[in-house]
């Protein structure tokens, strides 16, 4: 073969650009398009890093999250430095030293010159259980001597840096749990009420309609202070997402029931029906895939909702309680006006909650703009 021929079979198996894009699939046009979205894919990232740090928050804490610092109650964050007097050094924090107002009786604390506590990494510090498989004590940051408190301690003196990792894994993932269970509700549910129509149509339409008028709140309240005191975190934590459940999956079945009915009687569906489908396979297989862009943009604006009303509900104290932590257990210490003057720093959980929504917002309309991939 000589290289005539070599080049000839190259452009022969060359696919311009315009001709990929006739070609590609409908996941493959998606994401083409999604990336294009730079809020969009700012927004993944934070939520993959959010994600990140809650999945491996054991790690990535400074110490123990029930470890009380009696003497070092609302404590400040403390900030990292470079520079001490002496020049460069290695990152490191100054001790705190605590002095009482003599005149507010308020105790303040400074930092203490004096006293100079290296940052280490992979520091051995106090144990935890990994995943809950076995036992380590390995944390990416912490230090030998003094105290390491990047964002303050609360009213007992506990680490609100280690908190707020820990309750990251709740609030993120009582989100996914909850739309999890309302997104198969309300495809199932949607889809036999738009399939079969009649009695079951409006057996669940009628439900549904005495759902959607229970106001939201006291009903989420209701349900979850009905829940047993003596419950585990764990079975609290399962509680409060089938609650979320209970009504999330309304909107939803009605979309799908209109879709539903729109496509029951299309060519395709007709085509399935005649080769001996089941009902529930043409809806699971055929009809439902046919709109699936919806399906996850919805999901991405749904669990925002999730995480807030989680929220809601635990700085109410209806939700999550301790021992477990959660970002709405975590706000229940900034519930006064005067904490919050003082102690500014305990907000830190309503910011990442506010980060978070604002991040699902921004895939989730990247998403719908890519739902359509041919439109410019």
């Amino acid at each position: 073969m000589d290289i005539a021929e070599a080049e000839d079979i190259k452009t022969k198996k060359k696919i311009t650009d315009e001709e990929k894009y006739y070609v590609a699939t409908q996941g493959q046009l998606m994401w083409r398009k999604f990336r294009k979205h730079k809020l969009a894919i700012t927004g993944g990232s934070v939520l993959l890093f959010f994600y990140f740090l809650a999945i491996f928050c054991g790690f990535f804490s400074t110490q123990d999250i029930t470890t009380h610092n009696l003497k070092h109650m609302y404590a400040p964050p403390q900030r990292i430095h470079l520079f001490a007097e002496d020049g460069l050094h290695f990152p490191f924090v100054y001790g705190l030293k605590g002095k009482v107002d003599p005149v507010t009786l308020r105790k303040t604390y400074v930092e203490d010159k004096t006293e100079i506590h290296t940052i280490k990494f992979f520091h051995h510090g106090d144990r935890y259980k990994f995943w809950n498989l076995f036992w380590t004590d390995i944390h990416l940051l912490g230090v030998d001597k003094g105290t390491l408190f990047l964002m303050g301690t609360d009213h007992l003196g506990r680490d609100l840096f280690s908190r707020n990792l820990y309750a990251s894994r709740i609030s993120l993932s009582i989100g996914l749990v909850g739309v999890g269970l309302s997104f198969f509700l309300g495809c199932l549910l949607g889809g036999i009420s738009g399939y079969f129509g009649g009695a079951v149509d409006m057996l669940i339409q009628r439900l549904i309609e005495f759902l959607i008028c229970i106001p939201t709140i006291p009903l989420w309240m209701g349900l979850s202070a009905a829940l047993p005191k003596k419950w585990s975190p764990i079975g609290v934590f399962f509680g409060i997402s089938i609650i979320f459940s209970v009504i999330g999956w309304c909107g939803l079945a009605r979309v799908v029931r209109g879709k539903i009915l729109e496509l029951r009687e299309a060519d395709f569906a007709m085509a399935a029906r005649i080769a001996g489908a089941t009902d529930l396979y043409i809806i699971a297989r055929h009809l439902l895939p046919s709109f699936f862009s919806y399906l996850i943009v919805h999901l991405t604006m749904a669990i925002p909702g999730m995480i807030l009303g989680e929220t809601a509900l635990s700085f109410l104290g209806l939700g999550i309680r301790e021992p477990a932590v959660s970002w709405g257990v975590l706000l229940q210490n900034s519930q006064h006006v005067r904490t919050i003057a003082f102690h500014p720093w305990l907000l830190f959980p309503g910011l990442f909650v506010v980060i978070v929504v604002l991040a699902f917002n921004f895939v989730g309309d990247g998403l719908r703009d890519a739902a359509d991939p041919y439109k410019l």
